[in-house]
């Protein structure tokens, strides 16, 4: 129970920060609708389903990728990342925390992006809803991992994207496949073991990368 308090205590820390200084969520929000409006103008009229989904999963990863580069700028500006890890609690209860708060923004930006996305392009069908439930599971598991691991180079705006765009590439797969396709189980399938490898692979790697 001691590390599921920790896990709510540091997600809840994250939420309130958010709450009060409003920098991330609005940015997430301005951006992905944004992204969508400028498709909608620049797409022909007889595009297809294909690529006006295919350009959603890419402003939602992008959209991901900018809330991802913000998710540690406290810890690093005042120094609190060193007072976590010292902390006496499980180092991966961090990586929880962050995740579930990650979660919660990218939640809250496709609260808005997908009635957009119905509104400028395409009725919101129930593939599409589940792939973005599971991609964001898996966004939030890498992103948070590989955003602590960029957190401490002085390139870390670069080296974010370089490490997490490739990681990625299964979550627009699965995506866009979940979106469009006849039969969306089998690419639901696949982002949820996409999930659950990483998922358990990031909690038991955290620790090496916050000691190091």
């Amino acid at each position: 129970m001691t590390y599921f308090a920790d896990v709510g205590a540091l997600a809840r820390k994250d939420l309130l920060l958010e709450l009060r200084a409003r920098d991330t969520l609005p940015a997430m929000l301005l951006f992905v609708v944004s992204t969508l409006v400028v498709f909608h103008f620049v797409l022909p009229a007889e595009s297809s389903d294909l690529a006006a989904t295919g350009l959603l999963w890419v402003a939602l990863l992008f959209t991901a990728l900018l809330g991802l580069s913000r998710s540690f700028a406290a810890e690093r500006e005042q120094g609190v990342i060193d007072g976590l890890v010292l902390a006496p609690s499980d180092r991966s209860a961090i990586w929880l925390g962050k995740a579930l708060s990650i979660l919660a923004f990218l939640g809250l930006a496709e609260v808005i992006a997908l009635p957009a996305y119905a509104l400028f392009f395409r009725p919101v069908d129930a593939g599409l809803v589940g792939g973005v439930v599971l991609a964001d599971v898996g966004i939030a598991a890498v992103g948070t991992l590989l955003a602590a691991m960029a957190t401490a180079s002085r390139a870390r705006e670069l080296l974010l994207p370089l490490l997490f765009l490739p990681l990625a590439i299964p979550i627009v797969i699965g995506g866009v496949g979940a979106s469009v396709s006849g039969e969306p189980a089998r690419y639901l399938g696949l982002l949820g073991l996409y999930d659950a490898l990483f998922a358990i692979i990031c909690w038991a790697s955290f620790e090496y990368v916050v000691t190091e």
